[in-house]
């Protein structure tokens, strides 16, 4: 099936909106998450909404992987096709969201009700700063921009993979993703080390020959979001023939056994390690085993749903690139008009209130932003 064909199937379009949503419920949760020492209702909240939603970003890294793997183009067109489009809204987002969030802080909200948001990275000098150092990493203002980052990577080895698709059996595609699944182990390995002994090497906590000469150790070509895009072009070119009863009696316990170990993970973590928000990632990681738990049956399930393809889910669904580039801003927004208006609410329902706006004002700005020739192109 052309990939043409592919992206106009409408349970894609639906799993790029889910995805999308995702993403801005998880910044959602993020003030509530940061109330660990002041509010414990709302620090639970935050973590068990926002456990159940890290599917997010490697079901947009799938979406990848079903829409352009196996590529039919030269390496170099694939590049300027590509990673250009990348680069063109990456460049714009990075200036815009600091300027935003300076405008914001500084000027139509100065007593944010956020308290975890540190002013000092918003002032004039910080942002200025930030308008030319996202050349080499993103910043506060751009947290979700990690991803474009990320994305470039990607597509810089995505004809390598491509070449070897090609010409690979079904078997070599379920070798490759039985040692990704073993990568996937590694944070926890990672964590369990120190317990077993084991102290480093010159205070480098790396595993499997890393150290502080070398950080591509034993599983680094054959982790991370790599895994996903092979995982998510053997599902579309061997889907599973599993009857419902099948699909939901396997994929629903997995979801809610890899959901327990996020969520009460996370919580034993920040008990042991408080203030240590390295640890504290560490069970959130996208490239762990309990993510994959829970982002495998979210997949599968949509798929086997194949819902045909309308005007509207399309419409929607090109809209979240968009979104996911410029909610970030907005989730602070949100949040203080939420707090403003709503304070006594659950945490739940302000954070779901939170997400839905975001949402809904995010893709109003895209739909405008296409509107117009020149600000098309970073939406697009």
């Amino acid at each position: 099936m052309e990939k043409k064909v592919q992206g106009e199937m409408g349970w894609v379009n639906l799993l790029r909106i889910i995805a999308c949503f995702l993403v801005v419920l998880s910044h959602s949760c993020d003030p509530f998450v940061s109330q660990f020492d002041t509010n414990r209702q709302s620090f639970l909240t935050g973590v068990f909404t926002g456990s159940f939603v890290r599917a997010c970003v490697p079901l947009f890294v799938m979406m990848s992987g079903v829409l352009l793997l196996p590529i039919n183009m030269s390496l170099a067109d694939f590049y300027k096709k590509r990673i250009v489009r990348i680069l063109i809204p990456l460049v714009f987002w990075s200036i815009v969201l600091p300027i935003l969030f300076y405008v914001y802080l500084n000027f139509v909200n100065p007593g944010t009700q956020n308290k975890a948001l540190n002013l000092a990275n918003h002032t004039f000098d910080a942002t200025f700063g930030k308008l030319y150092t996202f050349i080499f990493n993103f910043s506060f203002a751009t947290i979700p921009l990690w991803y474009m980052y990320m994305l470039v990577g990607l597509y810089l080895i995505m004809p390598v993979f491509s070449g070897w698709l090609k010409q690979a059996t079904k078997k070599d595609i379920e070798v490759f993703l039985g040692v990704w699944g073993i990568a996937l182990l590694l944070p926890y390995i990672k964590m369990a080390a120190p317990l077993l002994g084991y102290n480093g090497n010159y205070g480098n906590m790396g595993l499997f020959g890393v150290c502080d000469w070398n950080d591509y150790g034993t599983f680094y070509y054959i982790s991370g979001f790599t895994g996903y895009l092979v995982l998510a072009y053997y599902l579309v070119k061997y889907p599973l023939d599993w009857s419902w009863n099948k699909m939901l009696s396997i994929t629903i316990p997995m979801f809610l056994v890899g959901y327990l170990i996020t969520s009460f993970g996370f919580i034993e973590t920040q008990k042991h390690f408080p203030g240590n928000y390295a640890n504290l990632e560490i069970v959130w990681y996208f490239a762990g085993i309990n993510v994959f738990m829970m982002t495998f049956p979210v997949f599968v399930i949509v798929q086997k749903m194949n819902i045909a393809s309308s005007a509207a889910l399309s419409k929607l669904a090109s809209l979240t690139f968009g979104i996911y580039l410029c909610h970030f801003v907005f989730v602070e927004l949100s949040y203080d008009v939420v707090e403003a208006i709503a304070a006594p609410l659950h945490p739940l329902v302000k954070i779901i209130s939170i997400a839905c706006f975001t949402f809904a004002i995010s893709a109003v700005l895209v739909l405008v932003m296409r509107s117009f020739k020149l600000t098309r192109r970073f939406v697009m």
